[in-house]
C-alpha cells in the first residue's frame, strides 16, 4: 500500500477512486507548518534560520499521515503545481524525516495539471524528486515578506499612529492605487469641439462624417480648443458643398487571445461577471477540483494559479475537434495556434487556464453547477475554444470628403466597418474595462453605398463642446493588469494582496472602483518619503525576477536575502532617529491637496477658518491622523481627514460649526459640527452640550434643522405599552437603532425606524424579540445555507448557516466560524469535521473569566497562499503593541 498526500480532503476523495484499494490518499489541509506570529521567525543573525511552527490540527493531521507512511511501501506527495504546493511537499516530507518514519521508503513527487483519471494516473507513472530551486524561491518569498512585515510595520506603528501594517507586495500596490488618485487631483481638464456632418448620398442614404482637416491642415484629436474656433468652422461646414474624394474598402483580421492565465481570468470575470479577484479564485478553485458527474468525480478546468498562455498538444486537439463539432469546417484554422506570454517575469511553467474537456460544453454541465460556476466555466470554455478558432474577417471602409465654401476647404471622414466572417468571435468576444479605449475606435456600424466623385447633400452639422477627463480610478482588473505590467508580484498573490488592502481599511471599493482611504494615503506617502527605494515599481519587480531565477537554480536564496537585509536593516535603523515632526511636515507637503484642499473664496487653505491666525497641519492621535490647528488649546479645530481624499475633502469637513436653528424648548443654538470622529449636531455650548453623532449613511450636507433636532431630541417615546403600561422608546446606540421597554431591548432594521415607528409596530417588534427567547437580540435563528449530513463519529446533523459575523458551521451546540474566503457551498463534510474538531478543543479555554491576551495582527499577509486548516479565533485587537506584528499562517485554499 502507498500512501498519497493531497491538499483538500475533497481531491483526497476523487483520486482515491482513480488509484483504487492499493492507495491511502491523505489531506493536508493546505500548509501543514507556517512562521510563527511572533518576532524572532527568521533570524538574520543566524543566516536566515526560519523557526516553524505546527498548530493542533496540523500537527493531528501529520500524525495520521505519519502513522500510515509508517506500514506503507512508499510515499507520493501530490499537492498542487505550483510554488506553494512544492513547498506544501517539502515541510510534509521534512516533518516526517523528523519523526523517522520513512525507514528508507520510496518518497516520490507527482504533479498533475488537472482533476482527472487520466491526468492522475500519468503522472503517477513519471514521479520525480522535490524540486529544491522551487522550494528555496518558496522560503525566500516567505523569508522576505516576514522581514519586510516584522520590521516595516513597527516603524509604521511608532510614527504613523492608526497604521495597520506595510507589505513588501502590498505596499507598492497601494503606491498604484494612490499615485492615480494623485494624477486625478492634479488634472486639468481642457475644453475641445467635436465637428461632423450627417450627409445624405444620391441614393437618399444618410451617414455621419467627422471633420479631420481645415486650411490644408490636419486636425490632431481634440485640436478644436473652444467655441469661437468652432463657431469659424462650423458656419464653413453649413455653406460648403460635398464631393467624395476617395472611397477604400480595405479587409481586416483579427486573432483571438490566448487561454486565460490567472490574471486574466480575473480580469474578465471582474469586466463580464462582476466578480472579485477572491470570488473568481473561489469559484475557479471548485471548478477544478471537480464535481460528480456520471458517477464519476472530475475537475472541469486546468490548475488556475498559472501565468502560462499554452496549452498541451492533446488540448489543442480537443479544441480543434470541439469546433468543427461545434462550430463547423469554416471556423477550423489550417494550423493550430502557439502562443507566448507578453507578461513581465512570466515562468509559463504550465499550462494556460482550460477545460479538461472541450466536449464538456457549458450546457452539458449546466445541471452540476451553481449560477457563478456555470458563469465562470462558461468563460473559460469559451476562450480557451476561441483561441484556436479561425480569425476574423472585416472589411473596413473609409470614405474621404471635400467640402468646399467658395475656395475654403475642409476635409471629412466617415469610417465604417462590416464582418464579414465572425469566426473566434462566434465563441468569445473582449469586453473593455471602463475608462479604456476600444480597438475598433470609431468604427461602429457599416456606411451604405458611397462613390468617389459624386456629391453629397447636407443635412446638419453638429458641434458638440466636451472636457477632457482624468484617468480613471484603478478597478481590482485593471490594478491586476498594471501589477502584471509591471512584473509586481506573481498569480497566486494578486487576489490576496487586494484583500489586504481591503481588511487593512486602506482602499476603499465603490462602484468597482479602488479608492484610497486617508489612511492608505498617509502609509504610502510616509514610505515615499522615508523608505522610496522599497515602494519603487522597478525595486519590487527586480526582487520578483530574482526570485524566479532562485527557482530556476540561477541565484542562491541566502545571498538574496543578505543582499536585501543589508540595505533594508540600516533604512530601518535611520528611522530610529526620526522625529514626529519630521513626518508630518514630508506628509504635509506631499498630501497637500488632501490634507489642505482648495477653498472656494480662494483663502489660503493651509490658515485656520476659525482663529483666523493659526495654521493648519496634520496631527496624530491614537485613532490615527486628523487635521489640527497650531493655536491648541486656544483653538480646539480640528477636522477628519476625507475617507475618498483629493478636493472633496473640503465639501466633507466643516471648517466652522454651521447654525440651524434654536430649539424652541431650551432656547439653545444648534450647530452642526465636524470632530475628530465625523460630523455630529450639538446643542448649546460648554461640557454641558448635548451631542448626537450623524448615522452611517447620513451625510452632514443633507442635515437641516427638522433633521437635527430629531437627532438631538433621542431616545424617542412612542407610547405606553398597552399590556405593561411602561413607556416604549426608539434611539440610535452603539450596535445600531433599537427599541427599549421595561429595561429590554429590540433591534429595529434602520435609522428611519427610530423616526418613524408607530406604537403598534413597536409592540409587535417587541413581541417578536420577546418570542425568540432571552438573547435573541433580535435576530432569528439563522437558516441553514447547506445540509451537510451526520457527523460521522458524533452523530446529528452538520449544517452551513449564515450569521451576523459571517457563515459558520454548526454542530449541536458547536458554532465553527468558516476561514475567511471559504465558500460556503463548496464546504465538504471533512472540512467541517476539521473545523467543528478544533473549535471543540478549545472550548473549555473559552469558559475562563480571565481575559486572553490579544494576538498581534498580520502584518504582511500579501504573498503567500492561506491554507485550507482551520482558522484560528479572532483575538480584539489592542493598541498597537512593541513588537511587530507577525504574517498570520497562510492559507492554501484562496488567495
Amino acid at each position: 500500500m502507498n500512501v498519497v498526500v493531497v491538499e483538500s480532503p475533497s481531491k483526497a476523495k476523487t483520486i482515491n477512486k482513480y488509484l483504487g484499494p492499493g492507495y491511502k490518499v491523505l489531506a493536508s489541509f493546505g500548509h501543514v507548518r507556517d512562521l510563527p506570529a511572533k518576532d524572532g521567525s527568521v533570524l538574520p543573525d543566524q543566516d536566515f534560520e526560519m523557526l516553524w511552527e505546527v498548530d493542533g490540527a496540523s500537527a493531528k493531521r501529520m500524525k495520521d499521515i505519519a502513522d500510515a507512511v509508517k506500514s506503507s511501501d512508499g510515499l507520493f506527495l501530490a499537492t498542487d503545481p505550483d510554488r506553494e504546493g512544492e513547498a506544501i511537499s517539502w515541510h510534509v516530507l521534512d516533518m516526517l524525516n523528523k519523526k523517522r518514519v520513512l525507514g528508507g521508503k520510496t518518497v516520490k513527487r507527482v504533479v498533475f495539471n488537472a482533476i482527472t483519471k487520466k491526468a492522475v494516473l500519468d503522472a503517477m507513472a513519471e514521479p520525480r524528486d522535490i524540486d529544491v530551486p522551487l522550494v528555496d524561491a518558496y522560503l525566500a518569498r516567505r523569508a522576505l515578506d516576514y522581514l519586510v512585515g516584522f520590521n516595516l510595520s513597527p516603524v509604521l506603528w511608532r510614527k504613523l499612529p492608526g497604521a495597520r501594517s506595510a507589505g513588501r507586495v502590498q505596499s507598492v500596490a497601494l503606491r498604484l492605487v494612490c499615485d492615480r488618485e494623485s494624477e486625478i487631483e492634479r488634472f486639468v481638464s481642457e475644453e475641445y469641439w467635436n465637428i461632423s456632418a450627417l450627409l445624405k448620398t444620391p441614393r437618399g442614404d444618410e451617414f455621419e462624417a467627422k471633420l479631420v482637416a481645415a486650411n490644408g491642415k490636419r486636425l490632431q484629436p481634440r485640436a478644436i480648443g473652444n467655441g469661437d474656433e468652432a463657431g469659424k468652422l462650423k458656419a464653413l461646414l453649413e455653406g460648403a458643398s460635398y464631393v467624395v474624394d476617395t472611397v477604400e474598402a480595405k479587409p481586416v483580421k483579427r486573432n483571438p487571445g490566448p487561454p486565460f492565465t490567472t490574471s486574466t481570468l480575473q480580469q474578465a470575470a471582474s469586466s463580464k461577471l462582476g466578480f472579485s479577484a477572491s470570488r473568481t479564485m473561489q469559484v475557479a478553485q471548485k471548478l477544478y477540483e471537480g464535481f460528480d458527474i456520471g458517477g464519476e468525480t472530475v475537475g472541469l478546468i486546468t490548475y488556475m494559479r498559472t501565468d502560462g498562455v499554452q496549452m498541451a498538444p492533446e488540448a489543442i486537439d480537443a479544441a480543434r475537434g470541439a469546433i468543427v463539432d461545434q462550430f463547423g469546417q469554416r471556423y477550423l484554422p489550417e494550423k493550430a495556434r502557439f502562443y507566448s506570454t507578453k507578461a513581465k517575469n512570466a515562468q509559463e511553467a504550465h499550462e494556460a487556464i482550460r477545460p479538461t474537456d472541450f466536449n464538456r460544453s457549458p450546457d452539458k454541465v449546466r445541471q452540476f453547477l451553481d449560477a457563478d460556476q456555470l458563469k465562470l466555466y462558461d468563460l473559460i470554455w469559451k476562450r480557451g475554444i476561441a483561441s484556436q478558432m479561425a480569425s476574423a474577417e472585416i472589411e473596413r471602409t473609409t470614405a474621404e470628403i471635400i467640402a468646399d465654401n467658395n475656395g475654403e476647404k475642409a476635409g471629412l471622414r466617415a469610417v465604417g466597418s462590416v464582418i464579414r466572417f465572425d469566426g473566434f468571435i462566434a465563441a468569445y468576444t473582449d469586453q473593455k474595462e471602463d475608462g479604456e479605449q476600444s480597438d475598433d475606435g470609431d468604427e461602429d456600424g457599416r456606411l451604405p453605398e458611397i462613390n468617389a466623385r459624386e456629391n453629397l447633400a447636407k443635412q446638419k452639422i453638429n458641434s458638440s463642446q466636451h472636457f477632457t477627463e482624468p484617468p480613471p480610478r484603478y478597478s481590482e482588473a485593471s490594478l491586476i493588469k498594471k501589477m502584471e505590467e509591471l512584473g509586481i508580484g506573481r498569480p497566486s498573490t494578486y487576489a490576496a494582496t487586494l484583500a489586504t488592502l481591503r481588511d487593512r481599511e486602506y482602499v476603499i471599493i465603490d462602484k468597482r472602483k479602488l479608492i484610497p482611504h486617508s489612511k492608505g494615503r498617509l502609509v504610502t506617502a510616509f514610505l515615499e518619503g522615508f523608505f522610496t527605494k522599497y515602494v519603487e515599481y522597478d525595486f519590487t519587480a527586480d526582487l520578483e525576477e530574482k526570485l524566479d531565477r532562485i527557482s530556476a537554480g540561477e541565484l542562491n536564496w541566502k545571498q538574496v536575502l543578505r543582499d536585501f537585509w543589508k540595505d533594508f536593516f540600516a533604512q530601518i535603523e535611520d528611522t530610529k532617529e526620526l522625529r514626529v515632526t519630521n513626518v508630518l511636515d514630508s506628509l504635509n507637503e506631499s498630501l497637500a491637496p488632501l490634507v489642505f484642499p482648495k477653498r472656494e473664496d480662494g483663502s489660503d487653505p493651509r490658515i485656520c477658518q476659525v482663529c483666523g491666525t493659526g495654521n493648519l497641519s496634520l496631527k496624530l492621535g491614537k485613532y490615527g491622523a486628523f487635521v489640527g490647528c497650531s493655536n491648541y488649546p486656544e483653538c480646539n479645530y480640528t477636522r477628519q481627514l476625507s475617507s475618498e481624499g483629493g478636493a472633496e475633502a473640503e465639501g466633507a469637513a466643516l471648517n466652522e460649526p454651521k447654525a440651524l436653528g434654536t430649539d424652541p424648548v431650551t432656547g439653545e443654538e444648534l450647530t452642526l459640527r465636524s470632530g475628530r470622529f465625523g460630523p455630529y449636531v450639538q446643542r448649546g455650548d460648554g461640557k454641558e452640550a448635548k451631542r448626537s453623532s450623524l448615522p452611517k449613511g447620513w451625510k452632514p450636507e443633507d442635515i437641516d434643522y427638522e433633521k437635527a433636532m430629531a437627532l438631538i431630541s433621542l431616545p424617542r417615546d412612542i407610547g405606553k405599552h398597552p399590556e405593561s403600561g411602561k413607556m416604549i422608546s426608539a434611539g440610535i446606540g452603539r450596535y445600531g437603532p433599537f427599541l427599549l421597554h421595561d429595561g429590554g431591548y429590540a433591534n429595529l432594521e434602520t435609522v428611519e425606524d427610530v423616526f418613524s415607528i408607530g406604537l403598534n409596530r413597536a409592540v409587535t417588534v417587541i413581541a417578536e424579540k420577546a418570542a425568540k427567547g432571552p438573547g435573541g437580540r433580535g435576530r432569528t435563528a439563522a437558516a441553514a445555507l447547506k445540509e451537510l449530513g451526520e457527523h460521522p463519529d458524533g452523530g446529528g446533523a452538520i449544517t452551513v448557516r449564515d450569521g451576523k459575523y459571517g457563515p459558520y458551521v454548526n454542530w449541536g451546540k458547536v458554532n465553527a466560524t468558516l476561514p475567511k474566503g471559504t465558500d460556503p457551498q463548496a464546504l465538504t463534510v471533512e472540512e467541517a469535521v476539521a473545523l467543528i474538531t478544533a473549535k471543540a478543543g478549545k472550548a473549555p479555554a473559552a469558559k475562563s473569566k480571565a481575559k486572553p491576551k490579544a494576538k498581534a495582527k498580520a502584518a504582511a499577509s500579501d504573498d503567500a497562499k492561506p491554507a485550507k486548516a482551520a482558522a484560528k479565533p479572532k483575538a480584539k485587537a489592542k493598541a498597537p503593541a512593541k513588537k511587530a506584528a507577525a504574517p498570520a499562517k497562510k492559507k492554501k485554499s484562496e488567495e
